[in-house]
């Protein structure tokens, strides 16, 4: 049975432990195509917590199922974005096995790479760890030039999460990933070490947020959401050969000429207006989506211990 959920008329009325959620322009009263989603730890640099990865897992569920917002903006409350976990506070991982264990940088990470709306990270100042971990499914990340950054993992006698081990070489590679994880060390933005994982690198931290909002407005006003959110599948999830990719492509691609935001488009541009795209994409996927098999990374059941 599918599991209700309530979307809230404003996202600011919400009280979730260690993050808020803001609208943009600021002073709505209900949702906002952009939503700016801050890790709200100042004092602590916005060390990682379990509960924090509870109250952004929730967030990214509700933005997924909410037409009303279009993009989000991640970004830290403070001078830094995220030092990590709070080595204070420790992972949750008190399991009997391994195997029930599922790291929280690692459920949010896929709730953001889930989650049918794209994220822009807004590094405004230094991150490490899962701080860098669960930026890695963002669409866009755009980071301060002098401000540190770092998978600093194996100094901490720890391996990657947050699916680190899928992401990052894709984005930058296989030899840069090697080099990032095995030294552990921590780079200024415009390191080589970091190729193209930034997408754009500021002088000024307090620049970063801006610049990050300036985007996510120019894409909320002139992108389709469904034709977003199908993309970003298709190059995740796609075919590993050219002409797996053909036939998938061609058959999502009939299924958004089929679409108004397609019409929507073209009359916009030909009339020289910006576009109001409203195919919902959660609603108004493929009918085969997901075309790939998800893994199922639920817990299983366990059998009761009392005698019958």
């Amino acid at each position: 049975m599918s599991q209700l959920i309530s979307i809230p008329e404003s996202y600011e009325s919400l009280n979730l432990t260690h993050i808020n959620i803001a609208h943009h322009p600021p002073q709505s009263p209900t949702a906002t195509p952009i939503v700016i989603l801050r890790l709200n730890r100042p004092d602590k640099n916005n060390a990682f917590t379990p509960q924090m990865g509870e109250s952004l897992e929730q967030a990214y569920r509700l933005f997924h199922l909410d037409a009303r917002v279009k993009v989000i903006v991640l970004t830290g409350a403070g001078r830094m974005f995220c030092a990590g976990s709070d080595l204070d506070i420790g992972f949750d991982d008190r399991v009997e096995r391994a195997g029930d264990f599922r790291d929280t940088g690692g459920r949010v990470a896929l709730a953001m790479h889930r989650c049918s709306k794209p994220t822009i990270a807004a590094l405004q100042g230094s991150a490490v760890g899962v701080g860098m971990t669960m930026t890695l499914p963002a669409a866009i990340r755009i980071c301060h030039e002098k401000s540190k950054y770092g998978f600093v993992f194996t100094r901490r006698g720890l391996t990657i999460e947050s699916c680190a081990s899928f992401f990052l070489p894709r984005l930058i590679g296989m030899s840069k990933a090697m080099a990032l994880i095995t030294t552990g060390g921590v780079y200024p933005g415009l390191s080589k070490y970091f190729g193209e994982l930034f997408t754009e690198v500021l002088a000024e931290g307090t620049a970063v947020l801006p610049r990050a909002l300036e985007i996510a407005r120019e894409m909320a006003e002139n992108v389709s959401p469904l034709a977003s959110y199908m993309s970003r599948a298709l190059m995740w999830q796609g075919p590993t050969s050219p002409e797996g990719a053909h036939l998938l492509e061609s058959k999502v691609f009939h299924h958004m000429a089929g679409q108004s935001d397609y019409k929507e488009g073209v009359n916009s541009f030909l009339e020289k207006r910006k576009a109001n795209f409203l195919c919902d994409p959660y609603e108004m996927s493929p009918g085969d989506y997901p075309w790939w098999s998800e893994v199922d990374i639920r817990v299983g059941p366990k059998a009761s211990k009392s005698k019958l």
